[in-house]
């Protein structure tokens, strides 16, 4: 993974914290940001992902946030207005055929991380897999538990490997997809 100058990763540890009933709103906030400034792609849909978006989950404090339009053609032309709102394309670990990402806070560029945008293809791989995700541990109490556990656990082993501790939750995540229509 291509980190960027001066990232120190001592500044952006990996923290579980319980959680938090702002972080909804926190996501409404942003998704009306990012509407205003990506209205004009084709299918804009954005959906909030992620352990923040699961009521009662312990997470990290950041709001993953996935945004979906009809055409990969269109990715290049929403870095601009995604930069002006202060996200950070990259760095490069999550860049693939399937989606971009995007950071927001993370040092250098600032004190701390607080969201993390993920652009997919709407109704492709990455969008389809991620809902289906969020969605069991949303209806699923007992696998919600067992993935705090998990992320609990992984954060002392990896407080500043995030690299680490997203392949440490693989196994885990693909294990739940294969109880939904995904897997």
């Amino acid at each position: 993974m291509k980190l960027p100058p001066g990232y120190d990763p001592q500044k952006d540890r990996i923290e579980i914290v319980p959680y938090d009933p702002k972080w909804p709103g926190l996501f409404t906030q942003e998704k009306e940001a990012l509407r205003q400034a990506l209205g004009g792609f084709r299918g804009l849909r954005i959906e909030h992902f992620g352990s923040t978006a699961v009521p009662g989950l312990a997470a990290k404090p950041v709001i993953d946030i996935l945004a979906g339009v009809s055409s990969k053609g269109d990715w290049p032309r929403m870095v601009q207005p995604l930069e002006a709102l202060g996200y950070v394309h990259g760095p490069g670990a999550f860049d693939d055929a399937i989606r971009w990402f995007f950071v927001k806070g993370m040092p250098p560029y600032g004190e701390k991380r607080s969201h993390q945008l993920h652009l997919c293809e709407l109704d492709g791989e990455e969008w389809r897999r991620e809902l289906a995700f969020r969605n069991h541990l949303r209806t699923n109490p007992a696998d919600a538990l067992e993935y705090e556990a998990l992320k609990r656990e992984l954060a002392v082993k990896f407080p500043a490997d995030r690299e680490a501790y997203t392949e440490a939750k693989t196994v885990f995540i693909q294990n739940v997809l294969k109880k939904t229509s995904i897997g």
